[in-house]
């Protein structure tokens, strides 16, 4: 039987990368997104690494801009930005045949339930999250900088898929709690935004515990709103998510030595979210440490720290500067 054939919709680096690897272990791939990166690629090729130092070059890459590609698609692993769903969503109504499993690989919940309510009944949807960062190097070149898997529903689709990329740099875990799983890595991904807020790399964040206290900080305030709305997060990560904040907040001489020696973190690694503040895009902080202010809204609470990190973001977004670790402690604890 034929390997079912993937469309990357919104293959940017992320994108790229899973679909270059997925295509290099055999399955067939086209790939859908912006012109710029398919004139890249166009006249380099795509070459993809990871920081243990596997590469691999793909001189002959199927990248259309055309959403009539969708047609084409058994599987559509869907890696837009979280803004962009419901736009995504209407092309792939458009386009794709009835029936075909669309693969949400994109931060934040609600994106699934974008999907539901502009797909309604004609299309297949399934929850997906990508544990790790990947950076665009430029002339087609795509790095895996933090190790890590990619999660999905178990269905039968998946697994077959799962099966032909196999231990690759871009394998595929299967869950039956891809809701747990995906809140387990929104806690994690809190970090993002105290990254870009930084300006660092993700090496260069962590090294100072005022920003880790930061991140510690909407960790548990997220932890104690899930827990009151009876959501319990899944552990995806070293240690579990009520131990998570517990770690990244603690002194530079246990992080240091202890855990961040245990993360295999590239030093060219930063959040996505600092590169759309580099790039003067718009983040997808409403979809991570937003998720959880709409929590506490629907659950009459109120999500200060958080809702401070998103109201700091959007100011980096109309180009306020970096803040240094003792300046963003203050401005969103108090202390």
């Amino acid at each position: 039987m034929a390997a079912a054939r993937v469309v990357v919709h919104g293959a940017g680096s992320v994108g790229c990368f899973i679909g270059g690897c997925w295509q290099a272990a055999g399955v067939p791939v086209s790939f859908l997104g912006r012109k710029s990166f398919g004139a890249e690629i166009a006249e380099h090729g795509l070459s993809l690494s990871d920081f243990a130092g596997w590469k691999a070059h793909l001189s002959d890459v199927d990248y259309r801009t055309d959403a009539s590609v969708l047609a084409d698609a058994d599987i559509i692993a869907l890696t837009v930005k979280s803004g962009a769903t419901a736009e995504a969503a209407q092309q792939i109504a458009d386009h794709a045949r009835d029936g075909t499993l669309v693969v949400s690989f994109q931060n934040g919940i609600s994106n699934l339930d974008v999907l539901r309510r502009e797909l309604g009944g004609r299309f297949k949807i399934a929850r997906g999250i990508i544990q790790y960062n990947v950076v665009h190097l430029g002339e087609g070149r795509f790095h895996k900088a933090v190790a890590g898997a990619l999660f999905a529903e178990d269905r039968p689709e998946i697994r077959e898929l799962a099966a032909i990329v196999a231990d690759g740099p871009a394998p595929l875990k299967l869950s039956d709690d891809m809701t747990g799983v995906a809140w387990g890595k929104l806690l994690i991904n809190l970090n993002n935004a105290v990254n870009a807020l930084s300006g660092r790399t993700l090496l260069g964040e962590f090294g100072e515990r005022d920003y880790r206290r930061v991140v510690a900080a909407s960790q548990h305030e997220g932890l104690a709103l899930l827990k009151r709305a009876g959501i319990q997060p899944a552990k995806i990560a070293a240690v579990s998510p009520a131990v998570l904040p517990y770690v990244i907040g603690s002194p530079n001489w246990l992080f240091k030595n202890v855990f961040l020696r245990k993360w295999k973190i590239d030093e060219k690694a930063r959040s996505s979210m600092n590169d759309d503040i580099v790039g003067g895009r718009k983040t997808e902080v409403d979809y991570i440490n937003g998720e959880l202010v709409a929590l506490a809204e629907r659950l009459g609470m109120d999500a200060p720290i958080n809702r401070k990190v998103v109201e700091l973001i959007r100011k980096a977004e109309q180009g306020a500067p970096a803040l240094g670790p003792a300046e963003l402690r203050r401005e969103v604890l108090g202390r």
